[in-house]
């Protein structure tokens, strides 16, 4: 018997809706000891997920860990993609065990969560492995993470992934969520952000269009 398909997207393909993103610990005590990735790469896609979820409307909370006492403000990167924001502040080195961020994530409701964040040893695992276990399907931006080591990084990739998430990058993500570049109401977002901190994929489309006038949707 012949296969049957269809111009269907796979379910386990991210859509803007689908999903809520947690945005955790991107802080400046957090990002000092943070060697698995350099400081500039890591501020990049930081931003450029951040930018993502904020023009395709996605459901994102933002926590941070003793902003005041210890850890420090946010990275301008990811606050300034959502202005007025609320910054969810914890004690706990695990997010899922955070009250106001658990009260939070009850009322967007969505199964599907998506994680970014410093230390990825400590407080990405541990929301991971946590949300896994309440019956969520967990995608983690392995690009939009950091730890002390790259052992420390990787280890803790190969944990989640054994658990049952999927591991993702930052440019994909964005990516994922236009998918179509027929989409025209989102194609000029898509493509800004990918030209201001998409790296050399940005200058290609800058180039692109400068000397071609190229449109991918056309």
């Amino acid at each position: 018997m012949s296969a049957r398909f269809t111009p269907t997207p796979g379910s386990l393909l991210l859509t803007p809706r689908d999903h809520v993103l947690i945005l955790i610990d991107f802080q400046s005590q957090m990002a000092f000891a943070t060697h698995s990735i350099d400081a500039v790469n890591l501020r990049t896609n930081a931003a450029l997920i951040s930018q993502a979820a904020a023009g395709f409307e996605v459901s994102t909370v933002l926590t941070t860990v003793a902003e005041k006492s210890f850890s420090g403000p946010m990275f301008s990167e990811v606050t300034d993609a959502f202005p007025g924001h609320a910054l969810l502040d914890r004690t706990s080195m695990n997010t899922w065990e955070d009250a106001a961020v658990i009260k939070r994530l009850n009322e967007i409701g969505k199964q599907r969560v998506v994680l970014a964040g410093l230390w990825t040893s400590v407080c990405i695992v541990g929301p991971a492995l946590s949300a896994i276990e309440q019956g969520c399907e967990v995608y983690v931006i392995a690009d939009a993470c950091g730890d002390i080591s790259v052992e420390a990084h990787n280890r803790a990739m190969d944990r989640m992934v054994q658990a049952g998430a999927r591991p993702i990058t930052s440019l994909q993500y964005l990516l994922e969520l236009q998918r179509d570049w027929a989409r025209e109401s989102t194609y000029d977002l898509t493509t800004g952000i990918a030209k201001k901190v998409g790296g050399a994929y940005g200058l290609g489309i800058t180039y692109a269009k400068a000397m071609f006038g190229a449109s991918e949707g056309h």
